[in-house]
């Protein structure tokens, strides 16, 4: 085990480098994933919801009319924008590869009589044609993949979307760096996120000046293990994400600073792309 911390610690990752196990469906981190998409004040899983009720508003006002049209929500959690562009008239299906957040999606969705379809599958493994009005993956999640699956997903997408359909995502700028430090702390927990036994969180921020990924990296050592979670995310600016949609067939785009539709400045700390 000793061999394994110096092996994670002693220099940085290369770039995308997995994570040494998985991590959406362990059964006491998913909980805790879960806890905080529905904690209505707390971003560390989802945006607050006044937050995501005006995402979901503005990105209805995008549809001449929203009855009837069909909705594909990538990375859709537990089900929280799911249900809100359901009631705002479209058909809408999720996909998530938690399957804690699609159970809970699906029990709610049925609680509450919403017909939502739910899906627990890697997006990356999407095979539609023509088949949505909108597309949407939001909360920064494009950035997280590496570029080939990121162009891969693009051109799924685009296969997804009916004639004239659009594709809304968001990503991270150079001014997320502002609030984002690249520093190392080590602290110890009876049990917390990461295990429900006592373990020792390493955790490393690291900035890639090229090609512009920061990463947060957390090696988690128990008393009989040790694992190491490697969280990657891309900068990106208004040429780069226009150039990797145009890579992946899409023809038009317009820039927003978020996924509420305020006016693209170029000085938010993300960025909106609505494309087609």
């Amino acid at each position: 085990m000793y061999k394994k911390i110096l092996d994670y610690v002693k220099e940085k990752p290369s770039v995308y480098l997995p994570n040494t196990i998985p991590f959406w469906d362990d059964e006491h981190i998913s909980q805790h994933m879960l806890d905080a998409h529905l904690n209505p004040e707390f971003e560390g899983a989802s945006r607050r919801y006044a937050f995501i009720r005006q995402s979901v508003q503005w990105i209805s006002g995008l549809c001449m009319d929203t009855k009837n049209k069909e909705l594909l929500d990538l990375g859709c959690g537990p089900g929280i924008y799911a249900e809100l562009f359901h009631e705002s008239g479209f058909r809408v299906t999720g996909i998530d590869f938690s399957k804690r957040s699609i159970n809970y999606a699906e029990q709610n969705a049925k609680k509450f009589h919403k017909k939502i379809t739910y899906y627990y599958q890697n997006y990356l493994n999407i095979c539609y044609e023509n088949q949505f009005d909108v597309v949407t993956l939001i909360y920064c999640d494009f950035g997280v993949l590496n570029p080939k699956d990121r162009y891969e997903l693009l051109c799924k997408i685009r296969h997804a979307l009916k004639p004239g359909g659009l594709l809304i995502l968001d990503g991270f700028t150079e001014a997320q760096l502002a609030v984002w430090r690249e520093n190392e702390t080590i602290q110890y927990y009876h049990s917390g996120f990461w295990s429900p036994i006592p373990y020792a969180c390493l955790q490393r921020n690291m900035y890639y000046q090229e090609p512009k990924v920061f990463l947060e990296q957390y090696v988690i050592i128990t008393e009989n293990e040790c694992n190491c979670y490697n969280m990657w995310n891309q900068i990106f600016c208004k040429d780069t994400l226009l150039e990797e949609l145009k890579q992946a067939g899409f023809c038009q785009a317009e820039f927003f600073d978020d996924v509420c539709g305020n006016p693209f400045t170029g000085t938010a700390n993300t960025i909106c792309v609505v494309a087609s």
